[in-house]
């Protein structure tokens, strides 16, 4: 526990308020509300009430659920995925088309990037297999790291840094390989799968 010390401030400090405000403040006698006043702040309260849900709003269309920077947790059950359909789309693509040189250290083209990022967020699976995207095979490898890199609690999570920490900096290949095994299992299941 950490105790507070409490003070007093000098008289000299402090300054009363009610000395300040003219009586002709003080004095008033607070308006009436008009019919019309009254008649907005009634409709404006119905309106307030008769708001949808947020269910209802995703059922209707108006509302979408982020894909990227969204908690993985939350956006693996508001999709009903057991992994993210980004993640699933481009590796599938990789593992076909991509077997090329620095997939994942080299950069796409960055409107290409933004497109397919936009797609996903909007709730639609692209054609990956458009000349556009075929041509720019790392731009599917910077949108997985761009997915990865938003993610608000990272994939192996902030609450299991110290322990990865820890086992890669073991010893021997064969010591680091069984710490490392030992941490994934203690991973969050949206986040082990």
């Amino acid at each position: 526990l950490v105790l507070l010390q409490v003070g007093f401030f000098p008289s000299e400090c402090v300054e009363l308020i009610n000395d300040k405000v003219p009586q002709s403040v003080t004095n008033s006698v607070p308006k009436p509300v008009s019919k019309k006043h009254g008649k907005l702040i009634t409709f404006l309260r119905t309106f307030m009430k008769s708001r949808p849900t947020k269910q209802k709003l995703k059922q209707r269309g108006i509302l979408k659920e982020r894909v990227f920077g969204c908690d993985l947790g939350e956006h693996l059950l508001n999709s009903g995925h057991d992994v993210p359909q980004v993640l699933k789309s481009c590796t599938e693509f990789i593992e076909k088309h991509g077997i090329v040189d620095g997939i994942y250290r080299l950069s796409g083209i960055a409107s290409n990037i933004q497109k397919l990022r936009h797609e996903f967020d909007s709730e639609q699976i692209p054609d990956l297999t458009k000349d556009i995207y075929i041509q720019d095979i790392h731009c599917v490898g910077s949108l997985c790291k761009l997915y990865f890199r938003e993610l608000p609690n990272p994939l192996l999570t902030y609450q299991l840094y110290e322990k990865f920490s820890d086992a890669v900096s073991a010893a021997t290949d064969e010591e680091r390989l069984v710490k490392i095994h030992d941490v994934i299992q203690q991973l969050p299941p949206p986040h082990y799968r």
